[in-house]
């Protein structure tokens, strides 16, 4: 007997913008009546297009969009799937078809076993019930007899550590205890299918580690687990396979997650790949900081365009800004991400003695970081470019839409003849050693 629990098959899911209908009764009888013969949708630009397509195109006022475009894969019992992929991926979309909250556009899903899921904070969740007659009720949905959740009550009450609260109406919960009850309703249906989207960054870091563990425990019984997240860490650590969506395919697969987990974070076939960044134009726009450019320079001041660089020869980041309105609060710095998006360090202008930060005056800014010598390890990183007032506003998100540039360090790991190779961790210090 197969032990491939999720078979996915050429599918796709589009989307007619604006409309839940084709807009006209001519088009919503000419698509029925061509279901109902088997044929293709005539209305539908699966069938009109190349499959590479993902972008929208427009068809009169109302554009079609292709949320995932020819995607096939399997998924074993007992295995963990990190699905990864930046934002408008397809990964909701697609997680949302295993779920049977949304139906195929064309292709089939194949599913042997129980499935919960865990997709959005509050599904299933009616706010004028109270916490315990709302893990009845999700419980429910998600197929447990009643039962079977008085078995698992206390346990899932002390999972979501909202005893004090049980009794009392969701609406007054906040967004994590909404999370916090609804992961425990799910992870302990005791299915053989977990699905888990990005739901669970709105929890603390405690709670989150905790989910983690829990999931780790439900895929150590044999059960399979799909799970969609952008910490790259959890995916490494958690997951037996890897698949990587863009634009609505898969651009890779298999079980090599480490290597997957690169491709996304550092896809040298990307155009962002690249050591200096630049404004296109209104991007960013504020009164606080604008910024303009983001660049490598060497220990001269020569602007550096193309890499790898040395480990043993200091570089200089800068940072070009333009300030229409001065605020004190203004916070302006870097965090350096490995390959693997684990946050190595930050800084930022205003780190050190008041007397040595940058002076911030009205129009154009230039600020620069001393990345030292014999600081990072071979390898590529990313370097973000952080901004806010502090506790007031933030002007650009870090890990989201934040100008970045990259790194590659390769050679000069030391003046030892020992030291050829890449050497272990993450960074590379030469330490002073005497006797």
């Amino acid at each position: 007997m197969s032990d491939v629990v999720i078979s996915v098959e050429n599918l796709y899911k589009e989307y007619r913008l604006g409309t839940i209908s084709h807009g006209t009764l001519h088009r919503d009888l000419q698509s029925w009546w061509a279901r109902m013969r088997g044929k293709e949708d005539p209305n539908s630009i699966i069938s009109a297009v190349q499959p590479s397509i993902h972008n929208v195109r427009a068809s009169g006022n109302n554009p079609h969009m292709l949320a995932l475009n020819d995607v096939s894969f399997e998924v074993k019992k007992g295995d963990v799937l990190g699905i990864i992929g930046r934002n408008g991926a397809g990964k909701s979309t697609l997680l949302k078809i295993l779920s049977e909250v949304t139906s195929p556009t064309k292709g089939q899903v194949k599913i042997k076993g129980r499935v919960a899921s865990l997709l959005e904070v509050g599904t299933g969740f009616h706010p004028e019930l109270t916490g315990r007659e709302n893990i009845y009720l999700n419980g429910a949905i998600l197929g447990m007899k009643r039962k079977e959740i008085g078995i698992k009550f206390d346990e899932i009450v002390a999972f979501a550590e909202i005893e004090k609260f049980i009794d009392t109406p969701v609406k007054r919960y906040s967004s994590g205890m909404y999370v916090r009850l609804a992961f425990a309703v799910a992870a302990h249906l005791d299915p053989e299918i977990l699905i888990i989207d990005e739901v669970l960054a709105v929890g603390d870091a405690q709670f989150q580690k905790k989910c983690l563990g829990k999931m780790g425990d439900v895929a150590a019984g044999g059960r399979t687990v799909l799970f969609v997240s952008h910490n790259m860490g959890a995916i490494e650590q958690l997951c037996s396979s890897a698949l990587l969506l863009a634009k609505g395919c898969i651009a890779k697969a298999g079980s090599d997650v480490r290597s997957i987990i690169s491709e996304y974070s550092f896809s040298t076939n990307s155009t962002d790949f690249a050591p200096v960044w630049e404004n296109s134009g209104a991007d960013y726009d504020n009164n606080y900081f604008v910024p303009m450019k983001l660049f490598f320079s060497d220990c001269r001041g020569n602007e550096i365009i193309t890499m790898p660089c040395r480990n043993d020869e200091d570089l200089w980041i800068n940072i070009v800004g333009n300030v229409k309105q001065l605020d004190p609060a203004l916070y302006i710095g870097i965090g350096v991400f490995n390959d693997m998006e684990v946050y190595l360090f930050g800084s930022a202008f205003v780190d050190g003695h008041p007397d040595t930060w940058p002076r911030v005056s009205l129009g154009e800014n230039v600020m620069r970081c001393r990345l030292p010598k014999h600081t990072l390890n071979e390898g590529i990183y990313k370097i973000e470019m952080h901004g806010s007032l502090l506790r007031k506003k933030v002007l650009f998100v870090p890990g989201m839409n934040n100008p970045k540039i990259f790194l590659e360090i390769k050679g000069g790991l030391s003046e030892s003849p020992l030291w050829l190779d890449k050497r272990m961790g993450f960074f590379a210090p030469v330490l002073e050693w005497t006797n």
